[in-house]
């Protein structure tokens, strides 16, 4: 079958840094589907696993956690979906990744495709979707918040390619006030439009801009991006026992200013569950289904800004161009259909 790899760790300005390659058709365990991939997005992390992750001895790295297809095989334990079933999922990161023409996925982990969007549309959301549900309803369980009071989320980054489905879910599903960053015209409007009630500016103090809301403090805050730069406007906007979770990956994370609120701290990686098979896989399976009716329904919008047509080589580094560039809206999106 045909995939697209890496054999070393290189910059996306070098030649060798994906290729089209060709590999044996995945064997699948007792709970993996076997998908024909019909559309890619590109996120950081396949960035960052191109640029330094490991590659196995003799072999190329496949990138690629999100993907939509159509399953044409299933394992012995496998009971969820049968070929010809349309689904959507991110992977697992330490498995082969969806840049190929075929792909083995643990089934626990693979949700039912919404029937209103095209693959390339719902390949847009399955990673994001998945870290923002979990960010919410397992890490900062805002579910949990009491309702007798005006629980106010602050999104850090709004406008990237998760805080576009955590603010939307977060307006769909919960009574919190959303507020997100950003720092651009353009991206202010997007953040606005995927369900956000206000939006400050992240290079500005914050304070006097929640202020200007009305807004004391903040309950909830999740950091999206460049977390440990911004501790300090954390710390002063959150309320005492306030929560913060956080994705990103900052080298030095000083938790120290949170100490004196007695702040929570969460971490929040959507690959963990895939890692560890723990207790808890199969809720991604179960929140998927949840978002696909939710975006049949039009509470959610897709977060596809960037079609490239054709799944290959060439095309993919022009996607992993576009992320590393820092300034996307949205998701890129690579589609074969």
């Amino acid at each position: 079958m045909k995939a697209i790899g890496f054999y070393q760790n290189h910059p996306i300005s070098h030649p060798q840094a994906l290729q089209d390659i060709e590999l044996p058709t995945p064997e699948l365990r007792d709970h993996d589907l076997l998908v024909e991939v019909k559309a890619v997005s590109v996120n950081p992390v396949d960035t960052k696993i191109r640029r330094g992750g490991d590659i196995p001895e003799g072999q190329a790295r496949i990138a690629g956690w999100d993907a939509a297809g159509i399953v044409r095989a299933a394992g012995p334990l496998a009971t969820r979906f049968k070929p010809g079933d349309r689904v959507w999922y991110a992977g697992d990161i330490t498995r082969p990744g969806t840049n190929s023409e075929l792909h083995a996925v643990d089934e626990r982990i693979v949700g039912p495709m919404p029937a209103s969007l095209d693959f390339a549309q719902a390949a847009s959301l399955p990673l994001t979707a998945i870290t923002a549900w979990e960010l919410l309803f397992d890490r900062l369980r805002v579910q949990a918040a009491d309702p007798t009071e005006n629980s106010v989320l602050l999104v850090t980054g709004a406008a990237g390619g998760v805080g576009s489905i955590l603010t939307q879910l977060a307006r769909a599903l919960t009574g919190m006030t959303v507020i997100g960053t950003a720092s651009r015209p353009e991206t202010r409007e997007w953040v606005l439009a995927h369900g956000a009630h206000h939006v400050i500016d992240h290079r500005q103090p914050w304070a006097p801009q929640l202020a200007a809301l009305g807004i004391a403090h903040v309950t909830h805050v999740a950091g999206l991006n460049q977390s440990a730069a911004h501790v300090p406007q954390i710390a002063a906007v959150l309320r005492p026992e306030g929560q913060f979770a956080l994705i990103d990956d900052p080298a030095d994370l000083d938790i120290g200013p949170f100490k004196g609120k007695s702040i929570s701290i969460h971490w929040e990686l959507m690959f963990t569950r895939a890692m560890f098979t723990t207790a808890t896989i199969a809720r991604q399976h179960a929140l998927l289904r949840r978002v696909a009716e939710l975006v049949d329904r039009g509470d959610i919008k897709h977060t596809l800004t960037q079609r490239i047509d054709g799944i290959n080589a060439a095309n993919l580094i022009k996607a992993h161009a576009l992320v590393e560039a820092g300034n996307m809206i949205g998701k890129v999106v690579v589609a074969n259909a």
